[in-house]
């Protein structure tokens, strides 16, 4: 198991993990407002990075969950389109603190980010989301609504997040799975919504156990499986060069996540 494990780590990193010159560009060119901020969560701080939507009025918040690549310039650029759909994101950096030199993400190489973000606790990274979730509501932009979305390592502590925090409004997993229990499911209070990929057994084989365990508590879960799309799909989907099913499901994907997001 560990070496199937490792593995895939390998492989993710391979095919994922390269910088995208069009995201850094989309990012340099982005109109919108965007800064980072320090949020306070015990006696360590979380660096975060923060997009504003365009307009006045107050914004429905989205929480940016990263992948187990760290907080890289994709995951900002999602945050930034996020806020182009006219919503409030923040993007946490859950190695704040943890780089060779006392920084985040930016400090690790490929071959050792996936490592260090393996080694975060849950108990840290639910302080982290509260303390994040507590600061974002409190933003003069943010309309008081909630939601939490996360890709792969962070797909998992989305549906993790979910069992905790009771006033989310809505919960998106991105081909991230979760180890069920009955009493932890029981607790959400929010929709849970997926995102899979068809080429990605690994993960959807934790499906059906969820769908079940949710049916049987009254809860909302509704996952949706991309057709041809495989694992990181939201991310490999977005080359311009490419139009095949990553870019197709990554493409319906975001229709799906903003026309839910609009009836929050």
């Amino acid at each position: 198991m560990k070496k199937c494990i490792a593995l895939f780590v390998v492989l993710s990193v391979v095919a994922f993990a390269p910088a995208q010159d069009y995201v850094t560009k989309r990012l340099k060119d982005s109109p919108r407002k965007s800064e980072w901020v320090k949020v306070k969560q015990g006696n360590r701080d979380v660096k975060c990075f923060v997009v504003y939507p365009q307009g006045k009025e107050k914004a429905t918040a989205v929480i940016v969950i990263h992948e187990i690549f760290g907080l890289s310039d994709w995951v900002r650029g999602v945050a930034d389109q996020l806020a182009e759909a006219g919503y409030l994101a923040i993007a946490p950096d859950f190695l704040s603190g943890a780089g060779p030199k006392g920084g985040g993400s930016e400090e690790f190489d490929q071959q050792k980010v996936t490592g260090a973000v393996q080694k975060l606790s849950d108990m840290q990274v639910t302080a982290d989301l509260n303390a994040v979730s507590d600061y974002i509501l409190k933003s003069p932009a943010s309309n008081g609504k909630l939601t939490v979305s996360g890709f792969c390592w962070g797909g998992g502590k989305t549906f993790q997040f979910a069992t905790d925090r009771k006033d989310l409004k809505a919960a998106f997993v991105f081909y991230g799975s979760f180890k069920q229990s009955k009493d932890n499911l029981a607790r959400i209070t929010c929709p849970v919504y997926g995102f899979y990929c068809g080429s990605d057994a690994r993960i959807n084989m934790t499906i059906p156990e969820s769908e079940k365990l949710m049916k049987e508590l009254g809860k909302v879960y509704q996952p949706v499986i991309y057709e041809g799309a495989g694992h990181g799909f939201m991310r490999a989907g977005e080359d311009p060069s490419k139009m095949d099913a990553n870019r197709k499901g990554r493409d319906e994907a975001w229709v799906r996540w903003k026309e839910i997001l609009k009836k929050i």
